[in-house]
């Protein structure tokens, strides 16, 4: 896959088959775009391109851009979308002045001048352009003197529940892990760096790898403990993770520690992933480290169950 972060370095295709959007997450709604998008590049000879948009429009025209969370990294997203087949992504950078585009501007100067679209395939709600003013009706009135065609996807469901990252965010938030998992079409993860912490797991014979995440607008789902696949050099392992506090041992700030089954190497400073499985049980404050060490043990009984 080819990727441009700016879109004056990609050069007009003959024959380009083009969709739009945030695609955070890259869930299976965003998935039966990418799938009709590589249909029509077969169908019609050409090239799939993505276009999408870094920062999220929303960190950057929302005033409660502070408080958003993206259930993807843009490295993360890149890689997504390279999994799906994407040919050529183009990264476009978002900012306030770009947001001022009207629908016009940008269908006729990106999309049209700067991309050679053939053909633009669009999810079933999908908006474009100053105060998101362009949509699919817009398109079809208009496409023709743009010189390109244009098809919609439509809303896609599972168990009644429309896939969107916003229920997505919600479902990790509430605990629903399997819920999210599956709207995503894959297990939920996060990566970061192993660090240091007060090291207190190894006294109760579980030691802790503490994953320090970079981005700060990366969602960590709701505290609680979590069963979990643990990526590390290339190798996946068996884990239990905990989200949040530490309240028994009186712990300052929130960490994300994973327990590695049958690990014992030193990975300080190495960046590892975490996809969660399922979600356990609430984080609880005990009554000092023995009863902690039990209700651990029954964590790793419960976590090797689901992960069985």
């Amino acid at each position: 896959m080819n990727v441009y972060y700016d879109i004056v370095d990609f050069q007009p295709l003959q024959n380009a088959i083009v969709t739009s959007g945030t695609f955070d997450g890259v869930h299976l709604g965003h998935q039966k775009i990418l799938n009709r998008l590589r249909e029509a590049a077969e169908i019609h000879g050409g090239e799939t391109v993505v276009l999408t948009f870094w920062p999220h429009p929303r960190m950057v025209v929302s005033k409660d851009s502070q408080n958003l969370k993206l259930l993807s990294t843009l490295a993360e997203k890149i890689e997504s979308l390279r999994q799906n087949g994407v040919q050529h992504l183009v990264v476009i950078p978002f900012t306030r002045e770009f947001s001022e585009l009207s629908s016009e501007e940008f269908i006729q100067q990106i999309v049209v001048e700067r991309i050679g679209t053939k053909r633009l395939v669009i999810g079933y709600d999908h908006h474009f352009g100053r105060n998101r003013e362009g949509s699919f009706e817009y398109l079809q009135q208009n496409a023709p003197r743009y010189g390109f065609e244009i098809e919609e996807i439509p809303r896609q469901e599972i168990d009644h529940l429309t896939v969107s990252s916003t229920k997505i965010r919600h479902s990790l938030m509430e605990g629903e892990t399997n819920v999210a998992n599956e709207l995503l079409g894959r297990n939920y993860s996060f990566s970061g760096l192993v660090v240091k912490g007060r090291q207190l797991g190894r006294t109760i014979g579980y030691p802790t790898a503490n994953v320090q995440i970079s981005e700060s607008y990366k969602l960590i789902p709701v505290d609680g403990i979590y069963a979990v696949w643990v990526k590390v050099r290339e190798q996946l392992f068996k884990g239990v993770m905990s989200i949040g506090f530490r309240p028994t041992v009186s712990g300052i700030g929130r960490t994300q520690e994973v327990y590695i089954f049958n690990f014992k190497e030193d990975i300080y400073g190495e960046k590892i992933t975490v996809e969660l499985v399922k979600y356990i049980r609430p984080e609880l404050k005990f009554d000092g480290l023995d009863a902690l060490k039990k209700a651990i043990d029954q964590d790793c009984v419960d976590a090797l169950a689901v992960l069985q």
